[in-house]
């Protein structure tokens, strides 16, 4: 993907944002358990900075758990989706390149399903700027688990059929400019899975950025398609849908 499909594909969520708010997966109980363990930290009461917040899903399952918590998003539309479902949640419009917060004011900086849209060499040290001496980096991704038949076949056909797809599960990749910094960092991995209906997994997709930067003529013959293959994969309409979530965090020297 060159630069400007890079950007195009980053710009093109507020347009999709409903899509997005109703039928992309949540996350487990157990990815905040391995937030904690492996930041050293528990979340209650911990200022915490969402970046890419996106709608707010991950935004209000921190706020759960006892976080005092900010969502950052750099999108309008995205942004004015956040505030119509949580409007108690403080919201600032930015991008995790350039935070707009003091020096050394929060405990915890999050990115879910998000930091792959950063310049890692711009948003890793501001993200560093901003946590207290002891303070973590915590970035997580839902990754269907291709380990999964029909998952894997479904790749092939999304592959096949546009032009700028991508698995965007390479976290060695965005995550390498972590090894630049001293930090002490954990990973994990978890699997977990959802049961929606074939309707919700064709929203969802529309919520996707390579189905988002296509005009309507190009996107909707794939998306009956994937229908179509779905209810014969799931003749009753329900599809189980396998996630591997991978989490890394970094934590600074107390």
């Amino acid at each position: 993907m060159t630069d400007l499909q890079h950007r195009e594909h980053a710009e093109s969520f507020g347009a999709v944002a409903g899509h997005y708010d109703v039928a992309r997966p949540s996350y487990p109980d157990a990815l905040f358990d391995e937030v904690e363990r492996l930041s050293g930290r528990g979340l209650r009461g911990a200022v915490v900075l969402d970046v890419g917040a996106g709608t707010g899903i991950a935004t209000r399952l921190l706020a759960g758990r006892g976080a005092r918590v900010t969502a950052v998003e750099p999108s309008a539309g995205m942004a004015a989706r956040l505030h119509e479902v949580s409007p108690e949640v403080p919201l600032v419009k930015a991008g995790g390149d350039e935070l707009p917060f003091h020096d050394s004011t929060v405990d915890l900086v999050t990115y879910a399903q998000a930091f792959h849209w950063t310049d890692p060499h711009r948003s890793v040290p501001e993200a560093i700027r901003v946590l207290r001496p002891g303070g973590a980096l915590a970035l997580w991704w839902n990754l269907k688990d291709r380990a999964a038949p029909w998952v894997a076949a479904q790749e092939d056909r999304l592959k096949a059929a546009l032009p700028t797809y991508r698995y965007s599960g390479a976290v060695n990749v965005v995550t390498e400019p972590l090894n630049a910094y001293d930090l002490r960092l954990g990973t994990a991995r978890l699997r977990w899975e959802r049961r929606i209906d074939v309707d919700t997994v064709i929203t969802d997709m529309r919520s996707k950025s390579y189905f988002a930067v296509l005009p309507a003529e190009q996107r909707e013959p794939v998306l009956t398609a994937e229908r179509a293959a779905l209810l014969a994969e799931f003749p009753d309409g329900t599809v189980t849908e396998p996630y591997v979530l991978e989490l890394v965090v970094a934590a600074t020297p107390a």
